[in-house]
């Protein structure tokens, strides 16, 4: 099949809407007035709504180097967990007691589903259908028009139900490493390819890659997770953090805004009461509305919404993975004309790594 490029050249005038500080009124007569021109580059290798045999994406391969990349993943957070949690001054050791007392539960009671183990994943739960089935009874479901997904297991049937709606999915690319966003929509499928776009190699081979100037507006956040409190919307992922830097990100593009409302589908026991509000960080994401195989809860939560990226917070080994948040703090600080802050090293620090010889 020929492979046709498209090369699109625009310069104009840009007014960003919600550049990501976290104390941005020190720089809103820079934002006011900044322009840039960026060129827009799509490729096309694939026609009629998908990849189909002659499609130039090797699954296999893809799907090979995804596993590998996500077992890495697992064993630094391992590592990350072992240390924070045995460092009782970590701010986030707390975190991961929770998480692993979650973990452990949901594989002692034979609720957790393929891929197993759990333990550092957004766990896939029984009855993760049921949920999704009664996410999708939701108004909020309902009314929009764009879903962004997060592409873990146990959303898999959110993803379907998304699209076989009628709607269009925005997904992320596991962990930002491949790129950023991407965007899928029914028209662009066939009857045959919809269960497959909603897998990871899927949303590579059918869904449409978008950057950060993308005009889009998303109506519904469905979030993983692996714990979370029905009384205040508080939520605990699978320690990455990769949940907030996409909610960050969509607020720069302007895509989301605090009345935004945010889901997650879990077992109900996920569901948790000792999620201290008070030592929740502020970038951390709350939750609006829970759902789970018996029943839907409405959180009414009042823990604040992030409104960006919180550059301090992000370490220099967070940032030399994610591709795209190294353009945007690039980007940022070439129009800014000042150097945005990094946060600490993941690493141990030197003190302690001296102790260890």
């Amino acid at each position: 099949m020929d492979t046709h490029v498209l090369r699109l050249s625009s310069s104009f005038q840009f007014r960003p809407k919600n550049f990501i500080f976290s104390k941005p009124q020190a720089f809103v007569s820079l934002y006011r007035t900044s322009r840039f021109s960026f060129k827009v580059e799509g490729s096309s290798k694939r026609s009629g709504g998908g990849g189909g045999k002659g499609a130039a994406f090797d699954e296999a391969a893809y799907e090979a180097e995804r596993l590998r990349l996500d077992a890495v993943a697992r064993d630094a957070m391992a590592e990350a967990s072992e240390r924070e949690t045995q460092n009782e001054n970590d701010p986030k050791a707390w975190k991961w007691v929770i998480r692993k007392r979650i973990w452990d539960l949901m594989e002692a009671q034979n609720i957790a589903q393929f891929p197993r183990p759990v333990h550092h994943r957004i766990p896939n739960f029984v009855g993760a259908s049921l949920a999704a089935d009664k996410l999708s009874e939701l108004d909020a479901f309902k009314a929009a028009n764009c879903v962004k997904v997060n592409p873990d297991t146990p959303q898999k049937q959110v993803r379907f139900l998304t699209l076989n709606g009628g709607k269009t999915l925005l997904t992320p690319q596991p962990r930002l490493r491949t790129g950023f966003f991407s965007v899928l929509e029914s028209h662009m499928l066939s009857p045959g390819t919809i269960k497959e776009a909603c897998t990871s190699a899927g949303v590579a081979k059918y869904g449409r890659p978008i950057g950060l100037d993308e005009k889009i507006r998303v109506d519904l956040i469905v979030i993983g997770s692996v714990a979370v409190d029905p009384r205040t919307g508080a939520r605990l992922g699978k320690g990455e953090g990769f949940a907030e830097l996409e909610y960050g990100m969509l607020r720069y593009m302007g895509a989301i805004d605090d009345s935004t409302p945010i889901v997650t589908s879990v077992h109900d026991q996920q569901l948790v009461d000792d999620i201290p509000v008070e030592k929740l960080l502020i970038h951390d994401v709350p939750v609006d509305i829970i759902c789970t195989p018996t029943q839907v809860i409405f959180t009414n939560t009042t823990i604040p919404k992030p409104q960006g990226i919180y550059w301090e917070k992000l370490s220099p080994e967070k940032l030399s993975q994610v591709r795209i948040l190294r353009e945007l703090k690039n980007r940022i600080e070439r129009e800014t004309g000042q150097k945005l802050p990094c946060g600490p090293s993941d690493k141990l620090p030197p003190t302690a790594q001296r102790r260890q010889r």
